[in-house]
This record gives C-alpha cells, structure tokens and sequence, in this order.
C-alpha cells in the first residue's frame, strides 16, 4: 500500500532524515519507533506532503506521489492524526469533524463516516456542540481521531496519539488503533509507549538519527537486546 523508497528530508540545513527506506502492506498495523529528534514525525509530514522531500520516493496505491500536494494525498486515502490533534478549539466538536469531510468524496459518505465515528466514540456524540477547545485530553484526541476518518481514509498515520494521557487513557486510544486496524484500516503508527506500540503492532522499524537500524515483526524487536535495553528498560 505504502512504500517508501531512500526518503531524505530537511529543515533548512538540518539534514533529518538519510535514506530511510520501509513499507505498510494493507491491513498492517506499522509502528515506527525511536528516540525524540529520531526524524519519525519528520517522515509521517513527508508522507503527508507538508514537508517536501529532498530526494527519494513515496508509493502508495502504486503511485508515486511526491508531486501532490497534501488535499490531494487525503484524496488519495492518506490521512494523519497529528501530535496533541491540532484541532480548532474554537469550532465545536461537530464543527472539527465537518472540517475532516472537506473534500468531495468524503462528504458523499458524510452520514456513514459520522455514523462510524460516534459509535466508536460515544462521547463525542453527547460532547458535539461543546467548543474543542474545553474538551478534556482524551476527548481532544478521540475528536482528532473522529476527524481524521471523516476524510474516509486508506491509511491513518498517527503521531504519539497516547501524548499527555494518563495510562489508562493511553491504553485505551491505542486499543481504539488496533479495533480501525480490524475494521479494514492500515495503520502507520509514531508512538513513545514502545511496549504499548508493539504490542498492537504487527511489524515495526527503528529510526535512530534519521536512518533505519532495525526492523522486524512487533514479537522479533520486543526481544531484540538493543530495544530491550534502550526502549524497554530491559
């Protein structure tokens, strides 16, 4: 579904990433895991077409996209949960989530997206006229969730969406990532709880200073000695 192929990207001179290469399959659950400043949201906004790449390829649905600018990669299925939601705090509930159906093949399936999103998230439902900006740290990041999938998404790349949760909080989003993977969604997920992560996961990479050192299924890493000792605590 996703592939992406000797990826380098930049902030001005700051060279981030160097050559990253890694894929999802359809159906996957993909974490991408590694050190603060690793270049792990460097790579999902690159995916997404708000940072642009200094060389390499981005396929998905074997297409290259490089060249589309980031409504038309939503357009193509893309979608992506930022960190902390970045939602309009001073838009309702029901507001932020009409701003996830912009695009005209989303509002075709509006009513069933919405449908989908307040069964998932009952809370948002009783919560839809109330400003985002009031909404407490796991409603902001179930309504950032409910969001991305109004867009009728192929694939939601999510970044740290269990950030500033309480852990029990935390566990529960990363449970609603694995109940999309069932519901046919792909997922690419940045997440800090590595243990969490890999434990929904099915495979997952290690991104350390802007280049892959390890990858494998979710079981072969949680038993890899270097993560074990650098993101275990093992």
């Amino acid at each position: 579904m996703l592939k992406v192929v000797g990826l380098e990207a930049s902030y001005g001179e700051l060279k981030v990433l160097w050559g990253i290469d890694f894929e999802v399959d359809k159906g996957e659950i993909v974490a991408l895991l590694g050190p603060n400043g690793a270049g792990k949201t460097t790579t999902l906004r690159t995916i997404a077409g708000i940072l642009k790449e200094d060389r390499g390829k981005i396929i998905f649905d074997n297409e290259e996209i490089n060249n589309l600018p980031p409504h038309e990669r939503v357009r193509k299925g893309i979608t992506l949960v930022p960190e902390g939601g970045e939602l309009f705090p001073y838009m309702t509930v029901q507001e932020n989530l009409d701003m996830g159906a912009y695009l005209p093949e989303a509002r075709k399936r509006y009513r069933e997206n919405l449908e989908f999103v307040f069964t998932l998230f009952p809370r948002l439902k009783e919560r839809r006229k109330q400003l985002a900006g009031t909404l407490s740290g796991g409603e902001r990041q179930m309504l950032a969730i409910g969001r991305a999938l109004m867009s009728a998404p192929k694939l939601i790349m999510f970044d740290e969406p269990s950030l500033g949760l309480a852990p029990n909080l935390a566990v529960k989003i990363l449970e609603t990532i694995k109940e999309l993977n069932k519901e046919g969604y792909s997922i690419l997920l940045v997440e800090q709880n590595v243990r969490l992560a890999l434990k929904i996961s099915h495979r997952g990479y290690i991104l350390e200073n802007g280049r892959i050192v390890l990858s494998g299924s979710s079981d072969e890493l949680s038993t890899n000695p270097h993560v074990k000792q650098a993101y275990l605590g093992m």
